[in-house]
């Protein structure tokens, strides 16, 4: 790794899944006019999640990261209140089973890149660009849609602006109560089809409630009850952006990617010699990276010494993504070699992008029973290793979409064109993304009666 670093030393590297910008002129333009606006989130608030995150590496807190696959600039308030509100239902889940902090870091407010697996897409005799996000280009097939365009990094820049104002307004304004997140896990429960396998753990959530209430605390003044801190995070794909946002700390000195609280890279641009490997290892926020199932113990342990030489705990987030069939093969060495390293890092699960697939109709789908499935082995590959699982991290919506098969509606093939809405890859609905917390909560308290016991 060179020695030196700034914000645009990753432009002496290769630099891959980036768009071919045809107006250089324009890019000039728009990438000055982002370098003028204000941060989007600040140093200060990057610091706190890193410590939040040095405890879920301890074993002190747990990470919950979820959100939309690719946001879409179309969003509507709505969209983005529900999907919230399914994080925080999440959260309180696992908070109880846990009995442990849950740190809340949404896939939102910049989630607007997606890598592909070809820079084109042909449909019919007509070949384009692949669409690679609205912060570059549009989803529909015509020339002008998928041309990348450079005023759409400001776009992005707004739209993240708005949403990060909404998700503020909502942590901070009651809508995050602990009573009322209670409530809508309560009705989940009515409703659900796998609602009695939940009615104990609903039912424990609310007498530990009860119980407080009657020594007199009251739920609706505490703030840690009626608030939350809530984060944001994004693949820091689209280098000219994040370097456009990166500001140097008055306090410190050190540079910040203001886009954001958390990125990270992923599993297509990880090369140790890459341009985002060299961006991102010279920012102070914590840092992700994906982990798929072609990493080696040289790849994943390289990884850790390039971003977080001085081993500084919740700097470094490692999000394996095996697929349910690979991840009790391929996990366990590389947890015993980070660990041999003494690297502080957070394990997280990303068992979603392993197990996607083509359903008979040319939908791309992904399983919930091979999701659940990868989740259960990542927590067994930790056990096994004595080593720390710090959190779960999903794509997720809080509409009633129907692209992933299974969970408590039992959606199948047939079901997959009803309400198949993603730009990009499928989402868990609201419904399945609150069954994969109680699963996972049944995990960590069967694990903590084993302990016990």
């Amino acid at each position: 790794m060179i020695k030196t670093w700034n914000p645009q030393s990753w432009r002496n590297r290769t630099a891959l899944q980036q768009p071919t910008w045809l107006d250089s002129g324009a890019l000039e333009q728009t990438l000055k006019m982002l370098g003028d606006q204000p941060p989007l989130v600040f140093a200060g608030e990057a610091r706190d999640l890193t410590e939040k995150l040095a405890a879920a590496a301890r074993g002190e807190a747990f990470l919950l990261q979820a959100g939309d696959c690719a946001e879409s600039f179309e969003s509507s308030a709505d969209s983005i209140r529900d999907r919230l509100k399914v994080i925080l239902q999440m959260a309180v889940v696992l908070t109880y089973a846990g009995g442990m902090p849950v740190v809340k870091v949404g896939r939102i407010a910049g989630q607007f890149a997606k890598p592909r697996s070809s820079d084109t897409e042909t449909q019919g005799e007509i070949e384009l660009p692949s669409f690679r996000g609205h912060i570059v280009n549009d989803v529909g097939f015509s020339e002008s849609e998928r041309r990348a365009e450079p005023n759409r990094l400001l776009m992005a820049y707004n739209r993240a602006a708005a949403t990060l104002n909404l998700v503020r307004a909502f942590t901070r304004g009651g809508f995050a109560d602990l009573t009322r997140v209670h409530q809508w896990n309560q009705e989940y429960v009515a409703d659900s089809p796998q609602g009695a396998k939940y009615e104990a753990l609903a039912g424990e959530i609310d007498r530990s409630l009860q119980f407080m209430q009657a020594c007199g605390i009251d739920l609706s003044r505490e703030s840690s009850l009626n608030e939350v801190e809530f984060y944001t995070s994004h693949e820091a794909l689209i280098l000219d952006y994040e370097e456009a946002l990166t500001r140097q700390d008055s306090l410190t000195g050190d540079w910040y990617d203001c886009s954001a609280h958390m990125l990270w890279i992923g599993e297509r641009t990880r090369q140790l010699d890459g341009a985002h490997i060299e961006f991102l290892r010279g920012v102070k926020n914590p840092l992700g990276c994906k982990i798929g199932p072609t990493a080696t113990v040289e790849d994943v342990v390289g990884i850790c010494e390039a971003l977080n030489p001085d081993k500084v705990e919740g700097r470094v987030t490692l999000i394996t993504r095996m697929g349910a069939d690979k991840i009790r093969d391929n996990l366990p060495p590389l947890l015993e070699a980070v660990k041999a390293t003494g690297h502080p890092v957070v394990w997280v699960s990303d068992p979603m992008h392993g197990n996607t697939y083509t359903a008979a109709d040319g939908h791309k789908t992904r399983h919930f029973d091979s999701i659940v499935d990868e989740l259960a082995g990542f927590f067994e590959s930790h056990e096994k290793a004595g080593t720390i699982a710090g959190g779960i991290h999903l794509e997720l919506t809080g509409d009633a979409v129907t692209e992933c098969l299974g969970g408590g509606d039992d959606l199948v093939d047939d079901d997959l064109a009803r309400a198949y809405e993603t730009m990009c890859d499928p989402r868990l609905n609201g419904r399945q993304g609150l069954d994969v917390a109680f699963r996972v909560a049944e995990i960590i308290s069967q694990r903590s009666n084993s302990a016990a016991s």
